[in-house]
C-alpha cells in the first residue's frame, strides 16, 4: 500500500523510503504468503547473509573491513560485538561439550576446581572484552599513521577480537575431533590453529596499516605491540589472582 506519509513517524514522504526513519514507504498487508516468503525467509536469509559476510571478512581481510565499517560502508556488516557475544556463546557450548567428551578427567577435577577457573568461567565475557580496549589503546599509541580516534580503534579492536574466537571456536571443533579419532591430521591442525590464533593481532593490524608502513617500519611497530599486550595481560591476570586470594584469605564471617 503506497502512501504520501509515513505509516511510521507520519513524516511526509515522496520515495521509497521515509527520510526520518528509513521505513519503507510500500507496505503491504500481512497475509500469510507475504509472512512466509518475505518476512520469514527473506529476514533470516539477510541475518545469515550479514553474519556470513562479516565472519568471511573479519579472517580474509580484518584491517581494511574495519576501517571500510569506520568510513561508511555498514550496511553489509552485522554488528561486530553482537556478532562477537555469539560467538562467545558458541565457544562456551564448545567447551562444554569438550568436557563431556573428557568425563573422567572432568570428574576429577570437579573435586580440586580451583577458584581461579571458577572465576574466569563466570567473568568470561569480561575477560575477553577487555581486549578490545587493550589493543585499542596499544594501537592508537603505535599505528599513528591510520589516523583513528578512541572509538574507531574500538571498532578494529572489535574485530580483531573477533577474529580472534572465531579461530577459538575452529581450534575446539579440532580438539574435539582429536579426542575422539586419534588421526595425527587434527593434531597438527590444533597446532597451526593455535598459530594462527597467537599472529591473528598481526594479521589484523597489517591489513589494516599495509599501505602506510614500510615492512622495517611495520616490524618494530607490531612487535611493540605484541609487547605491550603481554605485558597487560599479565599484570591483568596478576590483578584477578590478587582478587582471588583475597577473597579466599578472607575471614569467614560466623552469625550467631
Amino acid at each position: 500500500m503506497n502512501q504520501n506519509y509515513c505509516l511510521n513517524c507520519n513524516f511526509d514522504v515522496d520515495n521509497k523510503f521515509c527520510p526520518s526513519c528509513g521505513q519503507k514507504t510500500d507496505t503491504h498487508r500481512i497475509v500469510m504468503k507475504h509472512f512466509v516468503m518475505h518476512d520469514l525467509l527473506h529476514g533470516v536469509w539477510h541475518l545469515e547473509k550479514g553474519i556470513l559476510f562479516t565472519l568471511k571478512e573479519t579472517i580474509i581481510r580484518p584491517g581494511q573491513a574495519a576501517l571500510d565499517y569506520i568510513n561508511g560502508k555498514r550496511v553489509r556488516y552485522y554488528n561486530v560485538f553482537y556478532l562477537a557475544l555469539l560467538v562467545i556463546g558458541l565457544n562456551i557450548l564448545l567447551l562444554h561439550f569438550k568436557e563431556t567428551q573428557v568425563k573422567e578427567t572432568v570428574e576429577v577435577l570437579k573435586n580440586n576446581k580451583s577458584t581461579f577457573n571458577d572465576f574466569i568461567s563466570k567473568y568470561s565475557k569480561i575477560i575477553l572484552f577487555c581486549i578490545v580496549p587493550i589493543f585499542s589503546l596499544n594501537a592508537k599509541l603505535i599505528f599513528k599513521r591510520l589516523k583513528l580516534n578512541i572509538a574507531e580503534h574500538f571498532i578494529l579492536g572489535g574485530i580483531t577480537l573477533l577474529g580472534l574466537l572465531i579461530s577459538s571456536s575452529v581450534l575446539f571443533v579440532f580438539s574435539i575431533l582429536d579426542l575422539n579419532f586419534d588421526i595425527i591430521i587434527f593434531g597438527i591442525s590444533k597446532m597451526i590453529i593455535a598459530l594462527f590464533i597467537f599472529l591473528f593481532p598481526g594479521w589484523s593490524y597489517f591489513n589494516a596499516t599495509k599501505n602506510l608502513y614500510k615492512t622495517w617500519g611495520f616490524s618494530w611497530r607490531i612487535f611493540c605491540f605484541y609487547l605491550l599486550t603481554i605485558v597487560e595481560f599479565i599484570l591483568l591476570l596478576a590483578f584477578i589472582t590478587v582478587i582471588i586470594l583475597k577473597d579466599v584469605n578472607a575471614p569467614l564471617e560466623i552469625h550467631i
